[in-house]
């Protein structure tokens, strides 16, 4: 039992996603893998592209973290101001529990909406699609007290989310035979689920009203005005872990975004596994923030991994970082744990690391000064979508997902 522990614990770590990509990483410098070539040759290339789209973004190279924090400013509307005069008459700490509640619900509805989906914001009469569409759609459920079982709209909580009904949510997206969202009923199922995992870890999330936002209480327990960000990762697959649907287990422990890749050897099983934690390090990121608005230091940030997703994948095949081995592979649909997604994604995060190296190298810019999380918005993502709309008609990734709108 005490290996299982172990092997859990260290499946969670960003230590685990760094060593078991890297470990895939250079079996693809060898050439010994399946489905990608890696060719390094590309890296300065891939580079300029990315630094090109950050000075378009951001002229002074000013830039905020990865988060979904971006999300709510789309469309030149800032929304975490109209929270903010909202939430005008509470405390810091209550405030920072209202944005913890709003962040993890929403990175949670964050899978890849698909490209027929739309959002249209009566607020503002305009209209918005895939991530931004799914952030400001959550936003103004959120707003209006979908996930709250309280007269207080602007939370969410265990008994909010666990009677939470296809009948509220799908309206809460404007989903029709017109208008189909990817994974509705996987997006549903996984908040009842956090309801129900917000009962069970009264440590973590408080033991009356149950609620995402009760973590900050937890993490602010014991820490000297400075906090780790990998601490907060920890505390959210510690407190989360349980939400996701069943996948790989040790000892009945569920871990969440870890697959296999056959290529992977060693005496125990558990060496196989490819551990990736994609949306939980998304909502850390997005976590961060709030944090910081209560005075915390947050220490460690270039921990956390880039994010294996198809807006980052797909630069790396796009500007040729990587090259499919055999066509088929850039016309087929894969589901998430298939031997090629699991790839492409280990490849992704080894080669964010590399990215971001080469950047600063260029802007003569240390890593606390550009950490991977500004790499990451100013950045790869924004330049993954820039190329995919260049070369595909609606911006598709290069590579098409069975996604049940828990991974992507």
């Amino acid at each position: 039992m005490t290996n299982d522990k172990q092997a859990i614990a260290y499946l969670r770590s960003p230590a685990a996603i760094r060593e078991r990509c890297d470990r895939i990483f250079n079996l693809g410098c060898e050439n010994k893998l399946s489905h990608f070539r890696v060719d390094l040759t590309k890296l300065d290339k891939c580079a300029d592209y990315v630094i090109q789209v950050m000075r378009e973004e951001y002229p002074n190279l000013e830039i905020p973290f990865h988060s979904r924090w971006r999300h709510f400013e789309v469309g030149n509307v800032s929304r975490i101001a109209e929270l903010d005069r909202t939430l005008a008459g509470l405390t810091p700490l209550e405030k920072t529990k209202v944005k913890f509640d709003l962040a993890i619900i929403s990175v949670l509805l964050d899978a890849g909406a698909g490209a027929n989906w739309q959002y249209y914001e009566r607020e503002t009469e305009q209209v918005f699609r895939r991530s931004e569409g799914l952030a400001v759609a959550s936003f103004r459920m959120f707003c209006q007290g979908t996930f709250s079982s309280h007269p207080v709209p602007w939370q969410a909580d265990a008994k909010g989310l666990q009677e939470l009904t296809p009948e509220e949510l799908m309206p809460g997206f404007q989903v029709s035979a017109d208008n189909p969202l990817v994974g509705v009923e996987g997006r549903l199922e996984l908040l009842q689920r956090l309801g129900q995992v917000l009962t069970q870890h009264p440590k973590v999330f408080g033991t009356e009203n149950p609620r995402p936002g009760n973590m900050v209480n937890y993490l602010l327990d014991n820490n000297n005005n400075q906090l780790a960000a990998s601490a907060v990762l920890s505390a959210v697959l510690e407190g989360l872990g349980e939400i996701w649907p069943g996948r790989l287990a040790i000892a009945d422990v569920n871990l969440g975004d870890v697959w296999i890749h056959p290529s992977l050897e060693g005496d125990n099983q558990s060496e196989r596994y490819v551990p990736f934690h994609k949306l939980s390090q998304w909502l850390t990121y997005s976590l961060l923030e709030p944090l910081q608005e209560l005075g915390l230091e947050i220490t460690g940030l270039n921990e956390l991994t880039g994010l294996s997703e198809y807006r980052n994948g797909g630069l790396c095949l796009d500007i040729g970082l990587l090259e499919a081995k055999y066509p088929d592979i850039l016309r087929d649909r894969y589901p998430v744990g298939s031997e090629i997604i699991v790839e492409w994604r280990a490849l992704t995060v080894t080669l964010l690391d590399r990215i971001a190296a080469t950047i600063r190298q260029k802007l003569n810019l240390s890593s606390a000064e550009l950490p991977l999380v500004k790499v990451l918005q100013g950045g790869t993502w924004s330049a993954g979508r820039r190329i995919a709309s260049l070369l595909r008609e609606g911006g598709v990734p290069p590579i098409q997902i069975e996604s049940d709108g828990t991974v992507f």
